[in-house]
């Protein structure tokens, strides 16, 4: 495809991964298209110059955005859309839309799976929306919203079947605090992507359980072993699964607490229902956890962390017998 020469930028999403990128795209570039669904949230971030909810300590030129709820237009006035809401409520965000998406750039900035369809984001817009694999890259790499609202040095890796797209993409997200690298291998990022949120989980019901940082050296080194079986078997092409856009995303998922409370709960006790109220934010491997799973049904890799996370979600199995059992599986 023709890549414009100043491509116009949106984002879909109103959370705080969304609002990080935000921060991140006007470093370097001159204006943004940005959907939120609720126009109540647009309001209050004009009103305040920040968004209402999430990184509140980020404040925004608004003359360099443009807002809107109607997502038709965002798709109309954009070249390059980068999605990043929750997995779980793509389906329907997208499904509003009545203009085509295939003569796009469109990038997934979300690390999870469409809910029962088991479908990652870039197949989920391939096959649902017809645009072609080399216009859909996949953001990847260890990067917390609460460190880019910080301007802590990040690593983000871009990933495309047409590496001219990914470079394009990934120099809008160049700037002082990040730096970033391109791979052809969207499969493969996106699959590992939404495994560390898994193995996250893992780990924090092993927290909640109180075990302790030998433990956890023992989980996150089998946990790499696991995800690289399981993309080796579903995408087999030559990666390094050692790289930052791999195992730096799962070390930073696992040993982080921003990301471990959902899991840290369920080990302290709390049911399924009770510890997903408590968050602010969706857990996104309660749901890829499903999905891995059920895909693996096809593949038969040895997952012991992920069936022992799927265990203790949905088949309700206590989160101390089956960690126990767990802990005489791994190495």
């Amino acid at each position: 495809m023709e890549i414009p020469e100043n491509p116009r930028i949106a984002i879909v999403g109103g959370g705080s991964w969304a609002t990080a990128i935000a921060k991140i795209l006007l470093e370097t570039n001159e204006h943004i298209n940005w959907f939120m669904r609720n126009i109540e949230t647009i309001n209050a971030f004009k009103e305040l110059n920040h968004n209402p909810r999430y990184l509140c300590s980020v404040d925004f030129d608004l003359s360099r955005i443009s807002f809107t709820d109607n997502l038709d237009k965002l798709i109309a006035r954009s070249d390059i859309i980068i999605f990043a809401i929750p997995s779980a409520f793509l389906k329907n965000v997208v499904a509003k839309a009545t203009r085509p998406l295939k003569d796009k750039i469109v990038v997934s900035a979300i690390k999870g799976m469409i809910p029962d369809d088991n479908l990652i984001i870039g197949e989920f817009f391939h096959q649902q929306y017809e645009v072609p694999l080399e216009q859909i890259v996949v953001i990847s790499g260890p990067c917390h919203a609460e460190e880019i609202a910080l301007e802590r040095l990040s690593y983000l890796t871009f990933a495309c079947d047409d590496t001219r797209v990914a470079r394009l993409v990934s120099q809008l997200f160049n700037c002082h605090y990040v730096k970033t690298t391109i791979s052809d291998d969207i499969y493969g990022t996106e699959y590992a992507a939404v495994m560390k949120n898994i193995i996250a989980i893992a780990a924090g019901i092993c927290h909640g359980l109180r075990y302790g940082d030998n433990f956890q050296a023992v989980l996150v080194s089998n946990a790499i072993q696991e995800m690289e079986r399981f993309v080796a078997a579903v995408h087999p092409i030559e990666r390094d699964i050692k790289s930052s856009a791999y195992l730096g995303d799962l070390l930073v998922t696992a040993y982080s607490q921003f990301s471990r409370n959902f899991g840290t709960m369920i080990g302290k006790g709390y049911s399924v229902k009770s510890a997903q109220m408590e968050m602010l934010m969706i857990a996104e491997g309660y749901f890829g956890v499903k999905g891995i799973k059920e895909i693996n049904d096809q593949y038969n890799v040895h997952m012991p962390i992920t069936n022992a996370v799927y265990n203790i979600l949905y088949e309700r199995i206590s989160p101390a017998l089956e960690i126990r059992l767990l802990t005489e599986q791994l190495r």
